[in-house]
């Protein structure tokens, strides 16, 4: 049953898109009052993937690695040193290994390995910076999506385990596309609505839906806003 294999057991994509269209409260939820990981979010999600996509090439600066670093940190587990490595990366290395990283896609081996090269930029990281970039064949490795997906070994943050964990998450993203009438899923959307699931399930459980197929209450089906191209 859904309930018991939480988001990932439901494969009605109207619930999804009803989990996704919470993601902003749950996210203030986890930023709690001083807000700083919203204004991150809003940043990552909507500001860096039109600056990125309005690019000759498709690149990140180190500024915006920076920046996203301190988004990753604020969403999951702080890690103050990784911070610190990833300022130590020259400028004009940063352009150019995310250059060439959005060059290999859909090659996710060539690209995580090209920005892996950079001071403090794990396949998590990297990962990141791909999905805001190319959510249509990325997702962010967070902890908590990787959780969410059955029958995975015990997380490690290695290539290998992402490849496994990002092979689930396309062919679920595939499956919800052509079951909805929302828009069409990917990969980044598929991410966002686990790890809205999981935190709300911490934080805020009375705000998710019941995912059980047998309940269809008006409040347990809010209707579901249209998924945005690169996410909500």
């Amino acid at each position: 049953m859904a309930v018991a294999c939480g988001l990932w057991g439901c494969e009605d994509p109207s619930r999804w898109a009803a989990i996704l269209a919470l993601h902003g409260e749950v996210l203030r939820a986890r930023a709690g009052p001083q807000g700083q990981l919203e204004a991150l979010d809003r940043w990552y999600r909507e500001e860096l993937p039109m600056s990125i996509e309005g690019r000759a090439e498709k690149h990140v600066t180190r500024e915006e690695l920076e920046r996203l670093m301190a988004w990753k940190l604020a969403r999951g587990r702080f890690r103050p040193r990784l911070q610190q490595l990833v300022a130590t990366n020259p400028p004009e290395l940063v352009v150019q290994r995310s250059a060439s990283a959005f060059r290999r896609l859909p090659d996710m081996l060539a690209a995580i390995t090209e920005l892996c090269a950079l001071r403090g930029v794990g396949p998590a990281t990297a990962s990141a910076v791909l999905a805001v970039g190319a959510p249509e064949v990325a997702a962010f490795m967070s902890d908590e999506a990787v959780a969410a997906v059955p029958g995975l070994p015990a997380l490690k943050y290695t290539l290998k385990h992402y490849l496994l964990y990002l092979d689930q998450v396309q062919e679920r993203a595939r499956a919800l596309s052509r079951g909805s009438a929302s828009g069409s899923w990917t990969p980044h959307h598929v991410e966002t609505a686990l790890w809205t699931w999981a935190v709300g399930q911490k934080l805020c459980p009375s705000l998710l839906p019941n995912l059980s197929p047998s309940l269809d209450s008006p409040e347990d089906t809010r209707p579901a806003k249209k998924l945005r191209t690169q996410a909500d």
